[in-house]
């Protein structure tokens, strides 16, 4: 299929596609006269890269394990690739050429590493807006609490 047919399949944009194949998360074939064509099994990998793009890792995080991508299953990302014991691994790690347990550990500490990152994120943006709302004059908020949308606006 061409790369318009693919990217729709995989809930993307033509741009999003070419993007990933510019970073290595997919390879197209190509015809003789240079279209780029996706088959079944690249469809399968761009829907594996949404779906963890959409559970927050970036597109480094998925280039250091994106040999495994071709091994999951389409039900669910995040339970098989960092579980380790998820249908792909079938608790046989490393057996019949799919992904195992060392490999499957990898993508749990990177996706741990991109987790760590959020929660300091997190910290630090709520310590800038607890001191921007003190300047404000505003009440302390609980943490975790955030203004109903577009109240700023309105005051």
């Amino acid at each position: 299929m061409r790369i318009g047919d693919a990217a729709a399949a995989a809930g993307l944009t033509a741009r999003a596609l070419r993007y990933y194949e510019e970073h290595g998360l997919v390879t197209a074939r190509r015809t003789p006269s240079g279209h780029r064509v996706y088959g079944p099994e690249d469809v399968h990998r761009l829907r594996m890269v949404r779906e963890l793009l959409e559970a927050g890792l970036t597109v480094g995080d998925i280039r250091s394990f994106a040999h495994l991508l071709d091994t999951l299953p389409p039900e669910g990302v995040p339970e098989v690739l960092f579980t380790g014991d998820g249908p792909a691994d079938g608790g046989q790690s490393g057996a019949g050429g799919g992904a195992g347990a060392g490999s499957r550990s990898a993508a749990e500490v990177v996706a741990r590493r991109r987790l760590a990152d959020l929660d300091a994120r997190i910290e630090r943006l709520t310590r800038l807006r607890a001191r921007l709302a003190r300047r404000l004059g505003e009440p302390a908020r609980e943490p975790g609490r955030v203004a109903p949308y577009g109240s700023a606006l309105r005051e």
